[in-house]
């Protein structure tokens, strides 16, 4: 797999070309035959450090240009005039490099099917070009889901600090990881075929 010489750096490696994700579909996830971590493997109270990325300049005004193109996101001017004092990466910028480290340091090599949403998203202090910033996940309630007893719901908190230990991001929200031994009576019907 050819690297881009644009992707910032970040601690960790690329999920596996052609990796699939726990429904067997294409995408960050791995194969269910090497799922490291199922729902009954995350554990209440478990933190995880899933390391480290640096945007630079060049890629924060690449994401601002597409996603956020206000002007204390493009130009070192409009920026010094802000409350930011310089320039600074989008709050959004922030969030995709986290889900970036989330993907791959952890869901990667779990049972993840993705997330029904976020209860909770503060953006606490700005992110410059140049900052070192490192992901903490930490588990705090998990469930079974009540229409699907193969899916478990994992509520966590998501922290961002910078290299001076300052919190810049801050979110709280649910994934869904697929059970290892589901009840037997969800797994047949999950098994079942449906009827025409």
């Amino acid at each position: 797999m050819n690297k881009d010489p644009h992707a910032p750096p970040l601690h960790g490696s690329l999920p596996p070309e052609g990796a699939r994700s726990a429904l067997g579909r294409p995408g960050g996830g791995t194969s269910p035959a090497k799922i490291m971590l199922w729902w009954e493997d995350l554990q209440v109270g478990e933190t995880r450090d899933l390391g480290t990325i640096t945007p630079t300049e060049e890629e924060t005004v690449a994401f601002a240009r597409q996603f956020d193109p206000q002007p204390f996101h493009l130009d070192h001017e409009a920026a010094k005039a802000s409350v930011f004092g310089a320039l600074s990466a989008s709050g959004w910028h922030t969030c995709a490099m986290a889900m970036r480290l989330m993907v791959t340091n952890f869901l990667v090599h779990t049972s993840s099917l993705g997330s029904p949403g976020l209860e909770s998203l503060k953006w606490l202090k700005p992110v410059f070009p140049g900052d070192t910033l490192r992901l903490q996940h930490t588990i705090t309630e998990k469930r079974a889901m009540s229409k699907r007893p193969d899916v478990g719901l994992v509520r966590t908190i998501w922290e961002m600090f910078n290299q001076n230990g300052d919190k810049v991001l801050h979110m709280e929200g649910y994934g869904m990881f697929r059970l290892k031994e589901p009840p037997r009576s969800a797994a047949a019907r999950v098994a079942a075929p449906h009827g025409g």
